[in-house]
């Protein structure tokens, strides 16, 4: 069953009752929106064209209809527990209140799939501890583990041989080091939180204008991840 069925499976189960959860999708013709996740602690608001520019590279690529506007909802919010696809990124504290850490685990656990990613690429940084806390108290301890660089993410739409490197990482900002991987906490078999340290948000952040200079699309390994949220 692929992702979206198990999130309208859900939702038409009643696993989600009681949340007043809407379907956003409905009435819609697009198979794709985009959903970034708002909290009330830190700054979740980064990377203001990474979104655009990841929609942008869906229509050019695939066949994926899409919803051209970015979606902001409040992870303390039950209509985000509909979203086919969750962007959750920041620098500082990242601590969920009661209702966010309610709602994010049942989406994840109901076949929702959120990518984390850490724009200050650092291992050491508030925002990847705090995430990394919250992860284990969630989900145990060992729940977020290093994937590897031949999984089914590389490889959804365009070849990879592992996450791609970011100019953050090449030009010594946060801590300096290349990440030569992703984490990841899998349910049934299937990524539903995908974590980066690597602040992809920041690589995918620029005037879409200055696109046609790159020698490579850096937005074609965002195609991957909708991709695989989508599919698998």
């Amino acid at each position: 069953m692929k992702r979206r069925q198990l999130i309208t499976t859900a939702l038409a189960a009643g696993a989600l009752a009681g949340l007043g959860v809407p379907l956003r999708a409905r009435g819609s013709d697009a198979d794709f929106y985009f959903t970034r996740l708002s909290y009330e602690s830190g700054d979740w608001d980064v990377d203001e064209r990474a979104p655009s520019n990841i929609l942008n590279a869906l229509i050019e690529y695939t066949t994926i209809r899409v919803d051209l506007t970015e979606r902001v909802i409040a992870l303390a919010d039950p209509a985000m527990l509909g979203s086919p696809f969750c962007y959750l990124a920041g620098r500082r504290l990242l601590r969920f209140n009661h209702a966010e850490r309610q709602n994010f685990e049942t989406y994840v656990r109901n076949g929702g799939f959120v990518f984390i990613d850490d724009c200050n690429h650092d291992i050491d940084g508030l925002f990847a501890r705090s995430f990394e806390e919250q992860m284990a108290e969630i989900f145990g301890p060992d729940a977020l583990a290093k994937i590897p660089n031949d999984h089914a993410l590389y490889s959804s739409f365009f070849e990879f041989d592992g996450p791609p490197r970011t100019s953050q990482e090449l030009n010594g900002w946060g801590d300096d080091l290349v990440h030569e991987y992703l984490k990841a906490i899998e349910i049934d078999g299937r990524i539903a939180v995908l974590y980066s340290n690597k602040d992809y948000g920041c690589e995918w952040d620029y005037d879409f204008r200055n696109k046609r200079f790159m020698v490579n699309d850096n937005t074609r390994f965002a195609v991957n991840i909708v991709v695989y949220a989508m599919t698998s």
